[in-house]
């Protein structure tokens, strides 16, 4: 049997070649000293003959399982999948590249057990947290069992790694603008206060304020929704209050703001403007084109996990790292 009719192993290659299994080693990974020439010759052998390095060979010779665990926080919306799934492309691109595969678990604010589990029985190599809290088991728990780990999302915890859009400076631009259009009347509609996206995004709301010396009234802040009827119910205080524009957290607020506003005839930008925080596929084929902030989830997912696979690697990676963003001006605001 010749070596393309067999799974061909390090060993093989090395013997071919009249070479140490060492330098075999060194040529596929890169790593250590191997002179130019004999990497080349080793490449070319393998490429010949269609070696495929055994991933759990070499897993166990450096400890690793070649996993990545991405943990979905349990409570999404379906309207969150969208970016969900974005981010999830990047990072199985990026992982791709490395030999990695991806173990996706979810978690919730109270039950962490599926990490847990993961985490024990040695599944995985390090992990991406895909939601952050102020109060934060999954951090927590990680940062006791010293497993590397990153997330999608500021964390307010000390040494965490970081990889997150430039919120607070995004939603400071956008409510500036608003205020500039001479929108003084902002009513804000959020989600949940123990999300760290939401604080972020509250910043930068007040941030707006504060910098162009206009007092911020309090009564138009309306977070914790609990649910569509409690929107409903928002929407209508809302117009009571006589405000300019509706400045919503999310694509999924936003959306139900519109429906709300649509079922009482009520005209935007007319009689009232509205802008997103966020933009997705949600709003991209609503009338009028809704004013939004944009941000890169594919991109997000693809510097998170390139930090994370080099942080595995004991690589020096940055503690914080802030993605850009663009701000998008369309008809809901003119």
């Amino acid at each position: 049997m010749n070596n393309t009719e067999k799974n061909i192993t390090i060993a093989d290659v090395a013997d071919a070649l009249g070479v140490s299994k060492t330098t075999v080693s060194r040529a596929i990974s890169g790593k250590g000293r191997i002179g130019k020439e004999t990497r080349e010759r080793v490449l070319a052998y393998i490429d010949e003959h269609d070696y495929m390095p055994n991933v759990i060979a070499k897993g166990l010779a450096q400890s690793k399982t070649y996993n990545l665990c991405v943990v979905m926080p349990g409570d999404y919306e379906v309207v969150d999948w969208n970016f969900f799934q974005t981010c999830l492309f990047g990072i199985q691109e990026m992982a791709q590249t490395e030999g990695y595969d991806i173990l996706l678990t979810m978690s919730r604010i109270n039950d962490i057990s599926s990490l847990e589990r993961v985490i024990v029985n040695r599944k995985v190599d390090g992990v991406i947290l895909m939601r952050t809290f102020l109060e934060d088991e999954q951090v927590e728990f990680l940062t006791k069992k010293k497993i590397p780990f990153v997330t999608t999302g500021s964390s307010p915890y000390e040494g965490v790694i970081q990889i997150d859009h430039n919120h607070r400076s995004a939603c400071k631009e956008l409510t500036s603008i608003m205020l500039m259009k001479n929108m003084k009347r902002i009513a804000l509609v959020g989600e949940d206060e123990g999300y760290v996206v939401t604080q972020s995004r509250l910043r930068g709301f007040r941030d707006a304020y504060v910098q162009m010396g206009i007092p911020l009234d309090e009564k138009l802040l309306f977070l914790n929704p609990e649910n569509r009827i409690r929107i409903d119910k928002t929407v209508d205080e809302i117009l009571q209050k006589n405000v300019d524009c509706i400045l919503c957290m999310d694509d999924a607020v936003t959306g139900r703001v519109l429906k709300v506003l649509r079922e009482k005839h009520i005209n935007v930008p007319k009689d009232v403007r509205v802008a997103s925080f966020y933009d997705s596929t949600m709003l991209e084929d609503n009338v009028p084109s809704i004013t939004s902030l944009y941000f890169n989830a594919k991109e997000l997912g693809m510097v998170a996990c390139r930090t994370l696979m080099n942080l595995i690697e004991g690589k020096e990676v940055e503690q914080r790292t802030l993605l850009p963003y663009n701000v998008v001006l369309k008809e809901s605001t003119k």
